[in-house]
């Protein structure tokens, strides 16, 4: 078992709306383990042996669990509890890629032109302007501000391009938090959320999840935009070399557009959350 700072992270292993007496099977970080709903009604994780009882809290939709002993609760999501919003179980989507490569890719704003065109972005609107990255350390998070960008189509209710505006959060190793102009109510953020479940160190489960001002569009119809833009991103991460997230600033050159890939891959290491990268080149 991985000694990684990252075995004391709590990570989703399972929708908790999907659950059932029969249990679902799967992995977290190498290890097999089985998330089921008891005779109570309650989430229970298990390692594959059934012998060991994991940590284990619901919330956001989802069923978190972890390897070790979580020394704090998991992140708070402050609009998950606000009237108005609806949230989506978005589904689970595998990728054959390291899964903190899969945050970055998330946290990668450039390639909205090139990967998700006419939808998240479109030629010529490809600059990407000036922005602000922090690592907040009251709360130990990295954050990126003041995030603009022209859209066709920044989300399923929007009726025509805007430039929106971005917030990125890094709450957790595996996790991010995104707040968006919301189309149908200026002023008000829509919040899109990457919860990621290692699987192994270059194969990873991923839970979207979104809390939305949005009371026109189908529930399939969210569901299926957000997946769609999810699978034209797989095609990219699964093709990336090396696999696994390097860390040494030497490996891969940034450019101005990747200061939150630089502010993210220097708060891992600062926390030996090491569980996916690649620490030296080879």
């Amino acid at each position: 078992m991985t000694q990684d700072a990252m075995i004391d992270e709590w990570y989703p292993v399972g929708l908790f709306s999907q659950l059932d007496v029969n249990g679902r099977r799967t992995a977290l970080m190498g290890e097999p383990i089985e998330v089921v709903l008891n005779a109570e009604g309650y989430a229970r994780v298990t390692s594959g042996d059934g012998r060991t009882t994991l940590p284990v809290c619901v919330r956001y939709g989802h069923v978190w669990s972890s390897l070790g002993k979580p020394r704090k609760d998991l992140f708070a999501i402050p609009e998950a509890d606000r009237p108005g919003r609806r949230l989506v179980d978005v589904g689970v989507v595998r990728v054959r890629c390291s899964p903190l490569r899969a945050v970055e890719n998330f946290l990668d704003i450039a390639h909205f032109p090139f990967v998700h065109t006419d939808i998240l972005g479109a030629e010529p609107h490809t600059e990407v302007q000036d922005y602000k990255v922090e690592i907040r350390q009251r709360e130990d998070e990295v954050w990126a501000t003041q995030v603009k960008f022209y859209q066709p189509q920044a989300a399923k209710s929007a009726s025509g391009g805007i430039t929106t505006e971005y917030m990125y959060r890094v709450p957790a190793p595996t996790c991010s938090v995104l707040y968006k102009t919301c189309p149908v109510r200026p002023g008000e953020w829509d919040v899109i959320t990457l919860f990621v479940q290692p699987l192994a160190e270059d194969l990873c489960d991923v839970w979207p999840w979104m809390a939305l001002f949005d009371d026109v569009t189908p529930m399939t119809d969210l569901i299926h935009f957000q997946q769609t833009i999810f699978l034209q991103d797989r095609s990219i991460l699964e093709n990336q070399i090396p696999r696994l997230l390097p860390l040494d600033p030497g490996m891969e050159i940034p450019t101005r557009a990747d200061l939150t890939s630089v502010a993210y891959r220097r708060w891992l290491k600062r926390h030996n959350y090491t569980y996916g990268a690649q620490l030296v080149a080879q």
